[in-house]
């Protein structure tokens, strides 16, 4: 009698044990939880002004496509000091959970020939967002601002 009532206790701990849920939280928090993983993928400016003025750059394009365990590289794309359309490519390099920010392109506009553009900047990584200020030089000056660009 006694086996049977204990085999009856196990026979509804046991079944009352799959009715009870188990969950595990976790939180991803930025770079140094993801890595240089997190920065793939196509990235452009939450909203891009119609012309900007000659100290900013604006409707930045990013999409990375290469990837080392420190870096992420790939096409990126601006418009710059009024009406400068720049195009060529941006680095984002994490080191100690700073992401440093680099972009190497060439502007052209009308009446303008070909000039380099330099654009770097320490970029803070968000959940879906990178927050880039920067600052850099065209063939019209310097130029310099905040541009959040949102993953696509």
């Amino acid at each position: 009698m006694k086996n049977c009532v204990l085999a009856t206790i196990l026979c509804f701990a046991a079944a009352s044990s799959g009715c009870m849920g188990y969950s595990s939280k976790s939180e991803v928090t930025g770079p140094s939880a993801t890595g240089v993983a997190a920065l793939m993928g196509s990235w452009a400016s939450t909203g891009a002004s119609l012309i900007p003025s000659p100290s900013t750059c604006t409707d930045f394009k990013w999409n990375p496509t290469e990837q080392t365990p420190t870096s992420a590289k790939g096409s990126f794309s601006a418009s710059c000091a009024g009406d400068l359309k720049v195009s060529g490519t941006a680095t984002g390099t994490l080191a100690n959970g700073v992401i440093s920010w680099a972009a190497n392109a060439n502007a052209a506009a009308p009446g303008v020939t070909s000039c380099a553009i330099l654009l770097a900047g320490t970029a803070e990584l968000g959940v879906d967002s990178i927050r880039i200020p920067y600052s850099g030089t065209t063939c019209l000056g310097p130029v310099s601002g905040v541009e959040i660009l949102n993953r696509k």
